[in-house]
């Protein structure tokens, strides 16, 4: 076991990894998994939304079982079902049956990330705290930009079933990691029940707390201006600037790198600057980085690399707000940390999920439109920003 706060960033980092390993790993695949299932465009984009789906159902179980079993035994658990689940993806024959496996995936797959928060908070606290979550941010950072690449290179040299063989590794050497090393952090005096009643009044509770939704809905938002590019980035990349299913980093590159800056500046200010300067400066950044995403695409047509320089700029902002939105929330309340990590983990996965669903297809077939979607969305994570400051005393 390990509570070396460097060697945890490394394995909680692993854990929240499997998120977007799972998303960005096989859309380089998309154009073969059509063709060789038979199905349309969209019906392959919907395997993207059932897995968002169910990850944001299965999120608001996963704090409250981590709060009544454990943390430990919740991500063992969990690690073996997403294994499974991506083997069922390797050997799907319809795209039925990998809309049944991909939600499965999706509902062990955010276990690692809700779960987490909460161990970094059972351990550690106020500026300690803020520096290990952006460490693993800036490490969890690299999972975006390497899953495109890798998924790129595995497709094309295996095809599009060895990205889901490769998934299926990864949560198998994760599993033997967390066996050897991830610590149990919950107090056996601090556990909570999972008697239904006392957990919906719990849920209930939170979900009307208008500190916590105000902080969720900023998380939610601003995460959702990047992550509407990664959901299109099929369309965006080989449709609108001509890139190659291997030229992925064109986008995941840029953005990681703004993704690592902003925890890398998160870390730098960790107890050196008060959290609401902080959450100004990252606004500021954000607002400004949308605004200029929106005028690029009305002066110009696309191209690499401007279309995605304003993206990273974004990126950095957002990465420097998470930490900060995350911690203030989990501070709410002390003795349910897990479920308020699963608050946190629900409204952002909802929001994916229906972004995948709803609004990225309305949206992919301009660049323009892209950014307008930038825009709407930092805008209301700003103004829920703003509601949570209105609240405070």
């Amino acid at each position: 076991m390990t509570r070396s706060p460097r060697g945890l960033a490394f394995l909680l980092a692993g854990l929240s990894a499997i998120g977007p390993f799972a998303i960005d790993t096989y859309l380089p695949a998309f154009p073969a998994i059509a063709a060789d299932l038979g199905a349309t465009p969209v019906q392959v984009q919907q395997t993207l939304t059932v897995y968002l789906g169910f990850f944001a159902l299965m999120t608001l179980w996963h704090g409250a079982l981590a709060d009544a079993l454990g943390r430990r035994r919740v991500v063992l658990w969990m690690m073996a079902m997403f294994f499974a689940t991506s083997v069922g993806c390797a050997m799907a024959t319809s795209i039925e049956q990998l809309w049944l496996a991909r939600a499965l995936a999706g509902m062990c797959a955010g276990a690692g990330m809700v779960i987490g928060r909460a161990i970094v908070r059972d351990l550690f606290d106020g500026a300690q705290a803020q520096r290990l979550m952006s460490t693993i941010q800036l490490l969890f950072a690299l999972a975006p930009a390497a899953a495109p690449i890798i998924g790129g290179w595995v497709f094309g040299l295996f095809g599009w079933r060895a990205t889901f063989w490769f998934l299926a590794a990864y949560a198998g050497v994760l599993w033997v990691a967390c066996f050897i090393w991830l610590p149990e952090t919950l107090d056996p005096a601090h556990r909570r029940s999972m008697h239904p009643v006392k957990l919906g009044r719990d849920y209930a509770h939170m979900f009307a707390h208008p500190a916590l939704i105000a902080l969720v809905l900023a998380v939610s938002m601003n995460f959702a201006g990047f992550f509407l590019y990664v959901l299109s980035a099929p369309a965006f990349l080989m449709d609108h600037l001509g890139v190659s299913p291997q030229g992925f980093a064109w986008l995941f590159g840029p953005t990681v790198a703004g993704m690592m800056t902003g925890s890398w500046i998160s870390r730098r200010l960790a107890g050196r600057m008060a959290p609401m300067v902080q959450l100004k400066l990252a606004y500021s950044i954000m607002i400004a980085a949308a605004f200029a995403n929106v005028v690029l695409n009305l002066a110009t047509t696309a191209s690499l690399p401007w279309a995605v320089l304003p993206i990273a700029l974004y990126n950095i902002g957002q990465a420097i707000a998470m930490p900060v939105l995350s911690l203030l929330a989990l501070d709410l309340f002390p003795k349910s940390r897990g479920m308020v990590s699963s608050c946190q983990g629900f409204a952002q996965s909802l929001t994916n999920a229906l972004a995948a669903g709803l609004v990225v297809p309305l949206l992919w077939g301009e660049p323009l439109h892209l950014a307008v979607g930038m825009a709407i969305f930092i805008l209301v994570g700003w103004l829920a920003w703003l509601r949570y400051r209105s609240l405070q005393p």
